[in-house]
């Protein structure tokens, strides 16, 4: 019936079976894509979201690390102070300057677009220590590379994100820290080349979408984003198919106009489409001790249109790094296989002597609630274990290294080696930045001389 009513509509909609196929495949394609769109929103177009950071174009420095206030972004970092810069390429390019910074501070500068590719990096790895200037292009802009510019880098979308990420020691290196991130710099190529502006890009009237409601307005927060996410050769053929049931720019109806069957057809595919990116993050990654190790995160040449590994990736952790930048062993289980519970058990991880993470950098071991994978609010105010902090932990009397992981403190002589834990589910995120290549590393993924150890329950 539903089939016919369409028809008689002057809708050529594809079958009931046709659509739910349609729209699993728009899921999985369409979450980073969705998932950014709403971030994108919260950060930068609406003042009023209790996230904003600041409009396009301009860097806002956060002198603070994320806490559990923070819950614009699932499992957020809270290891480096964060500097946000959401560019609008529409117009011109942007140059972003960054300035000298020393060799024992680990820093890093990520592009990130809408299709939540990481198309390039400045950085301690990626560029070295000393100052330049680097120019990033919308996929329409054709220029040279102008002098004075170190490297171009070119998003596949009009609208991207850069994170900067800079390495705290400690409370006290904040104002360090600080002094860095004043030296992050952004301009117009036009002001940087000292010519006139070109006409500004058109206003345009966003959506409105947040984070919360990406499950309920799924596809219309889709519809809204692919107008920003132009139709290359590898999306082309998801993308004609996601016309044909009315979303994105292409489509030949509004969405909202399908009959009941069709959409309740849609509702499913989206929960089957959610399940099988979980299935995946819960097997396409190796299992080394109960933690999920797998490199998720890459620009286009990475996914290769694997939209699959894309989705994952976003849900693990939206904006993670590539893996030759940061690799995120992550764990929802202990060595045997048993969903971590603190409501039910302590836990310790043990890093034996001379086994610490492998890493040029610095790493950390973050907590996160179970349920929504945001930082969870304690007594300490920890959210997370670093290695700058090992200077005040107490090793064992063989050299190895326990965390406590548990919501209640384990007595003051082991308190700083503590981890606080909600009265609920647990997800813990390791994170090892510029990890080694040489042994012992692990990398390759998966294959390499380092494995985190497993998490044991406490006796």
């Amino acid at each position: 019936m539903a089939e016919k009513a369409d028809k008689i509509a002057g809708i050529a909609v594809p079958s009931i079976s046709e659509t739910k196929a349609i729209a699993e495949e728009g899921f999985i394609y369409g979450l980073p894509i969705v998932m950014n769109y709403a971030v994108m929103n919260e950060f930068v177009i609406d003042k009023n979201s209790g996230q904003y950071k600041g409009p396009f174009n301009t860097i806002v420095n956060e002198a603070r690390v994320f806490t559990y206030k923070d819950t614009a972004v699932v499992t957020p970092n809270s290891d480096t102070p964060y500097s946000m810069l959401w560019l609008d390429l529409r117009a011109e390019p942007m140059v972003i300057s960054v300035p000298a910074v020393s060799k024992k501070r680990y820093y890093s500068v990520q592009l990130t677009d809408g299709n939540a590719y990481n198309y390039g990096y400045i950085g301690s790895r990626a560029t070295g220590v000393e100052a330049g200037n680097y120019l990033v292009a919308g996929p329409d802009w054709k220029g040279e590379k102008p002098s004075g510019i170190k490297k171009v880098f070119h998003s596949t979308t009009p609208f991207s994100l850069t994170i900067f990420r800079t390495q705290l020691f400690n409370a006290k290196d904040m104002p360090n820290v600080k002094k860095v991130q004043a030296g992050y710099k952004t301009q117009p190529l036009s002001a940087f080349l000292k010519q006139p502006a070109p006409p500004a890009a058109p206003e345009i009237d966003f959506l409105p979408a947040t984070t919360k409601g990406i499950k309920e307005n799924f596809y219309d927060y889709l519809d809204a984003a692919l107008q920003f996410v132009p139709v290359t050769p590898e999306n082309r053929a998801i993308r004609t198919k996601l016309a044909s049931i009315g979303i994105g720019p292409g489509k030949t109806f509004e969405f909202k106009e399908l009959s009941l069957e069709h959409k309740a057809a849609v509702l499913l595919a989206m929960k089957e489409g959610d399940d099988k990116v979980d299935a995946f993050l819960a097997s396409g990654m190796k299992n080394i001790n109960g933690w999920k190790i797998g490199s998720l995160f890459g620009d286009s040449e990475f996914y290769k249109g694997d939209w699959l590994t894309r989705a994952a990736a976003a849900k693990g952790g939206i904006y993670g790094n590539d893996g030759v930048e940061a690799m995120y062993p992550m764990t929802r289980e202990d060595v045997t296989g048993q969903t971590l519970d603190c409501s039910k058990h302590n836990y310790t991880l043990t890093f034996p002597a001379g086994q610490l993470p492998p890493v040029n950098a610095f790493w950390s071991v973050t907590m996160y609630d179970g349920k929504t994978q945001l930082l969870v609010k304690n007594p300490i105010n920890r959210y997370l274990i670093n290695s700058p902090m090992l200077q005040n932990m107490k090793k064992n009397k063989d050299g190895s290294l326990t965390l406590y992981i548990q919501k209640d403190s384990p007595g003051k002589e082991k308190e700083a080696n503590w981890l606080p834990a909600p009265n609920d589910k647990i997800y813990l995120v390791m994170r090892l930045y510029w990890p080694r290549r040489e042994a012992p590393s692990i990398l390759p993924v998966g294959e390499g001389t380092w494995s985190p150890p497993g998490i044991l329950q406490a006796k």
